[in-house]
């Protein structure tokens, strides 16, 4: 089975409130892209890789590659205007593949083991998840619905798709002009395709805002190189 994989470095760092995007910040040494495409690296099942960013961080991006030495199956494309439109033009770019995988730039703590778990999957749709351990409501200015916690999953990326489903998937919504914020609840909403939700890591944050980089740099501390100690 060929598989690809697109990641997402979109990010341009508003709410950091930084002159660079997120996905260039330094955590624990190294630029939190790297931490991502390190592990990427090591999954010899993945054909080629696209990563989609900025038009003005193209080249940037593609000379970060170059000096890592990362192979010659990652590239570096422009992406969409907004997340949707990336995940469509970095499919479009990996041409023909049974499998997607779809990751984000800015989750850097995902580990080699939860994408080799998602990749050799039986499932052809697989996403990761976790439990919402806090109360949520619906509504803005008032409470307008009650939701129920137990049915409620915080959704992660990684994500695997089968390829043709989640593109068919893009074009309707497309057609439709409808935006998703992520790709499982698309595939779900046009395709009524079974995804398989399994069980993810509190561990593995998406770096957003400014305190995500202090979380950041615990997490490393005491789990990625107390580990690398033991």
């Amino acid at each position: 089975m060929k598989t690809g994989m697109v990641i997402l470095a979109g990010g341009v760092g508003k709410r950091m409130n930084k002159p660079i995007p997120k996905q260039f910040l330094i955590l624990a040494g190294k630029p939190i892209i790297i931490h991502v495409l390190e592990k990427v690296e090591q999954l010899a099942d993945v054909e080629r890789v696209v990563i989609t960013c900025p038009a003005e961080y193209v080249e940037q991006t593609q000379t970060l590659l170059e000096h890592r030495n990362l192979s010659g199956r990652f590239c570096c494309i422009e992406g969409g205007e907004t997340r949707q439109e990336s995940v469509y033009k970095g499919m479009l770019e990996l041409g023909e593949c049974d499998a997607v995988v779809i990751h984000e730039a800015v989750r850097p703590f995902v580990t080699l083991a939860e994408f080799r778990t998602l990749i050799d999957s039986e499932f052809e749709n697989v996403i990761y998840g976790t439990r919402i351990p806090f109360t949520v409501l619906a509504g803005h200015e008032y409470v307008e619905d009650t939701l129920e916690r137990s049915r409620l999953v915080n959704v992660q990326l990684p994500q695997k798709f089968d390829a043709k489903q989640l593109m068919a998937a893009h074009e309707s919504a497309r057609a439709e002009g409808i935006e998703f914020t992520e790709d499982a609840s698309m595939l779900f909403h046009y395709q009524k395709s079974q995804i398989r939700i399994l069980e993810g890591s509190e561990r593995n944050i998406k770096i957003t805002e400014p305190t995500d980089l202090i979380i950041g740099e615990a997490i490393y501390n005491e789990y990625v190189l107390g580990r690398a100690q033991d």
